[in-house]
């Protein structure tokens, strides 16, 4: 299995904890969630069934019984209700022949995609809440793990009850999408022959997600796999992006439009920005839906460096989101490979290599050489200079230094001419004099093509080439 440390220890954790073990896993659509337990336990369930997209209740039972006589349940009967259902599943449980982890004894039940067990009107969730707190709670051998790709479901319902599940849930597990070192594993695991360049604008296209990746084909070209699957009509992923959030979201018409007017504003919008837009309004639902986007990562929630009690700004982070939104979902570009040099594709990879660095802060302070060290990111806008200066990535750190980072996509080395050196030059000292901080600052590029040697590059105190995040 590629990448997954923290989540491998997680689930060794509880596994040897001696306890009863109440796990949820979540995240977006296609990142590896059934997959990581499936991998983790070797499917060796002492239990697992799972959920079945816009079936009845009735169609749910029957699925969920099916598994039930795969586990040894005698009663072949469909289950009445979710009430009987679960009884029959702790009489499974509670038989000496029951399958178990063999390294640990534990009895596994694995929920699979369980958001749509909950059917309307049915009594799954009660029926649950009673299962857990009648009788597994108190089993010390005993590992629930709960699994689903509608993040709002999981949130409201588990994460965020006040109810019946309220402080029940032992650990949760939000699965993030591949970073770059892990896509290229990923990638080299395939037989996929790609220069670090062109790993990097892969993830800029496909971000890091798993099942995107292993669409793959090994004998075409970046370009070519683009097109193949998401700008060709029939092509596996061309309509993904609107499948993506009807999988995710109950009713994604509001987060279809926050992410809409998002993608209008390279630095993001605060909420207050965002209520203003009379299809967007404000109050819970919003409040409600910007959770859920940030919780499911296609948005971010950061700060300005000098503006920190007046509210987050939002701002795209997911790059299939950005790319969806700008190059397919206008219906406009037809072809990747003939789109590439475009006036709007240059535009396009600026934005989307600004993500990439912003998905991979870790890897930035790693080059650094600063993981040990405390920090917080925000970013700036000035607010009296002219001309305004921006900067999109400031790292704040405890040893009394801030990286003002500044992000550049180019094919060949970028060279800093006499202009970028005095536009460096101006964003700093213009944060230096509205934000007066009392650190110093390091004016650090981060180009995908490293940087040319000449007289203007001193001044960046450190540079990073985007090979160091791979």
């Amino acid at each position: 299995m590629i990448g997954r440390t923290k989540e491998k220890e997680i689930l060794d954790h509880c596994n040897k904890s001696g306890r009863p073990e109440f796990v949820v896993v979540y995240g977006r659509r296609r990142v590896g969630k059934t997959f990581l337990i499936k991998e983790y336990f070797g499917e060796r369930f002492s239990f697992y069934a799972t959920g079945v997209k816009a079936k009845n209740t009735r169609e749910q039972l029957k699925m969920f019984n099916i598994s039930l006589k795969e586990y040894g349940c005698v009663d072949k009967t469909i289950p009445k209700d979710w009430v009987e259902a679960f009884l029959r599943l702790k009489t499974i449980l509670q038989d000496e022949r029951v399958k178990r982890d063999p390294y640990s004894g534990r009895r596994v039940v694995f929920l699979d995609e369980l958001p749509w067990m909950d059917t309307a009107k049915s009594d799954f969730k009660s029926a649950l809440d009673y299962f857990w707190n009648s009788w597994a709670s108190s089993q010390k051998d005993l590992m629930l793990i709960i699994c689903g790709s509608a993040t709002s479901w999981i949130i409201n319902n588990l994460l965020s009850d006040r109810g019946g599940f309220y402080n029940r849930i032992t650990r949760r597990i939000h699965l993030a999408p591949f970073n770059l070192r892990e896509c290229r594993e990923l990638l080299e695991q395939n037989n996929i022959v790609m220069t670090k360049r062109q790993i990097i604008e892969t993830y800029m296209i496909f971000g890091g997600i798993p099942y995107y990746l292993n669409m793959l084909d090994e004998r075409l070209s970046l370009a070519q796999n683009a097109d193949m699957l998401i700008f060709n009509e029939y092509g596996d992923l061309h309509y993904e992006y609107r499948n993506l959030f009807d999988s995710l979201f109950k009713n994604p018409g509001k987060h279809y439009q926050i992410i809409n007017e998002l993608s209008k504003s390279k630095d993001g919008m605060t909420r207050v920005e965002l209520a203003q837009i009379p299809a967007i309004g404000d109050g819970e639902p919003l409040t409600k839906a910007l959770s859920e986007l940030v919780e499911c990562g296609f948005i971010r929630k950061y700060k300005n460096y000098t503006m920190l009690k007046q509210g987050c700004l939002y701002q795209i982070i997911d790059p299939f989101v950005l790319f969806s939104l700008k190059c397919t979902e206008n219906g406009d570009i037809r072809s990747w490979e003939k789109y590439i040099a475009s006036p709007g594709y240059y535009s396009w990879r600026g934005n989307a290599f600004e993500i990439v660095c912003l998905n991979h802060i870790n890897e930035i302070k790693s080059v650094l050489g600063i993981s040990g060290v405390e920090t917080n990111v925000y970013a700036w806008r000035s607010r009296d200079t002219v001309p305004a200066a921006q900067i999109d990535l400031l790292i704040d750190r405890k040893d009394g230094i801030i990286n003002i980072c500044e992000m550049k996509y180019t094919d060949k080395e970028f060279v800093i001419e006499k202009e970028d050196e005095s536009e460096l030059i101006h964003k700093r000292e213009t944060f230096r004099k509205e934000a007066h901080p009392d650190k110093a600052l390091h004016i650090t590029l981060i180009s995908a093509a490293g940087v040319k040697d000449n007289k203007y590059k001193a001044v960046a105190q450190r540079i990073i080439c985007g090979d160091e995040m791979l």
